[in-house]
């Protein structure tokens, strides 16, 4: 017979009443509230007007208010809402649970499978903001990066924990260069966010670039540019939290988020549906504040683990002077700059070596490779300075021996440069290759 004392203690933890709001506005995807006390960033549910006898719930969540009304923002497409609807603060969920069920698997922003291979199980708890590091605890950049990339790994070497932009305009080779990286790079882990991009290439990026093999170690994490900019801000943040943690327990984990620019402008549109001013090419100041936030939650933690992020970064116009590009070039530890030049000339990857520069490869590159690196981008310089000049028979060799070297190279090193889209470049091979070709 269950005692009093019991009885009491069951009784108390049934609320007395819920508390409810009711919707006053909706303008766009912004929807007002008011009749409840709601916190930023709590999540709560709308009631709907559904097909059947009984209404659906929307989720959304509270990205501000002003006096006593609060601007919430839904996950999905915002259909079926009244005025006067009942608006419930959520259950709160303190955190995802993850585990080795999630490798394999493709998420949305909320974490929730969408591969139609049932439910993701998990043993250890997953929080939704990314962690943050002491600055003074992180483990510095020590190892070499091999991603695979004979032109990145011999010039512009990569370190284990470094947070590099593949930055270019659209349609110069973004998504296919990362495709590279992902199947080549030596890593436990590859955390994979495609945020704000067409849905036909998730399924390309899928099947052709990470395939069954690749598929085995990652997580996917998928917002479309269809779905709401609160999604997109999720899925971006999610990526960063799952790769934290894997971080965390140990292991080498590779991000990769395509791209930056999608989640400045979900956060773009976020800010302006909340009224604040635009800015700089119609960004509004709050995110600029809000990337190195983002950015500052990847690299390496205080364990052995490593986290290395990779994030396409588009370049509007093919301006490399771009607000987002500029910031992003400011704020991470290195930049590729894919050229629409080299690209049109047959050149993949169409990465400008000029303009790109890693800001770890004195850490992680011997000083023999970094002497090699120097040469090589000098004959380059040269070379491009009698570009022109070749087809018109102004170039006249003996004037200047540097210059008759680059001339004399510049087939062999073209031919270093170019690597097919399913061409393995390891690391220890291009350095060897670096040293035949200067030799």
């Amino acid at each position: 017979m269950i005692s009093n004392a019991l009885r009491r203690v069951e009784l108390g933890d049934v609320p007395v009443a819920t508390p409810t709001g009711r919707l006053v506005g909706a303008s766009g995807l912004l929807l007002e509230a008011s009749g409840c006390t709601l916190r930023t960033g709590q999540r709560c549910l709308i009631e709907a007007q559904g097909d059947g006898a009984t209404g659906e719930w929307l989720a959304a969540q509270v990205v501000g208010f002003r006096d006593q009304v609060a601007y919430l923002m839904p996950f999905k497409k915002p259909d079926g809402l009244a005025a006067g609807a009942r608006v419930l603060p959520a259950p709160e969920r303190s955190s995802l649970m993850i585990g080795p069920q999630w490798l394999g698997r493709i998420v949305n922003g909320l974490g929730e499978p969408i591969d139609g291979l049932g439910r993701l199980g998990g043993d250890q708890p997953l929080q939704m903001v990314p962690p943050k590091v002491n600055p003074l605890r992180k483990k510095p950049v020590e190892e070499p990066l091999d991603v695979g990339v004979r032109a990145i790994n011999g010039l512009l070497t990569l370190g284990r924990g470094q947070r590099v932009g593949l930055m270019a305009g659209s349609g110069v080779g973004k998504s296919v260069l990362l495709g590279l990286i992902t199947r080549n790079t030596v890593a436990d882990v590859v955390v994979v966010g495609l945020i704000g991009e067409r849905g036909r290439e998730v399924r390309e990026f899928i099947d052709l670039s990470l395939g069954a093999e690749g598929l085995s170690r990652a997580i996917v994490v998928v917002a479309p540019a269809d779905e709401s900019p609160l999604m997109r801000l999720r899925a971006t943040e999610l990526c960063h939290s799952i790769a934290a943690h894997y971080r965390d327990q140990g292991q080498h984990v590779l991000l990769l988020v395509d791209s930056l620019t999608r989640y400045a402008m979900a956060r773009r549109e976020v800010a302006l549906a909340l009224g604040e001013p635009p800015a700089t090419r119609g960004y509004p100041p709050s995110v600029f504040s809000l990337l190195p936030e983002l950015v500052e939650s990847a690299g390496n933690g205080e364990g052995e683990g490593s986290m290395s992020a990779i994030y396409t970064v588009l370049a509007e116009g093919d301006d490399q002077q771009d607000p987002v590009v500029d910031t992003a070039r400011a704020i991470l530890d290195g930049h590729i700059v894919l050229s629409r030049a080299l690209a049109e000339r047959g050149h993949y990857p169409a990465i400008d070596v000029a303009q790109s520069i890693s800001r770890c490869m004195a850490l992680v590159a011997d000083r023999p490779q970094q002497q090699q690196a120097r040469e090589l981008k000098q004959l380059m310089a040269r070379f491009e300075q009698v570009r022109e000049l070749m087809p018109l028979g102004a170039y006249v060799p003996g004037a200047d021996p540097a210059t008759d070297r680059a001339v004399a190279l510049w087939p062999r090193i073209e031919h270093f440069l170019h690597q097919g889209t399913h061409e393995g470049a390891p690391l220890a091979q291009t350095q060897e290759r670096l040293r035949e070709l200067l030799a």
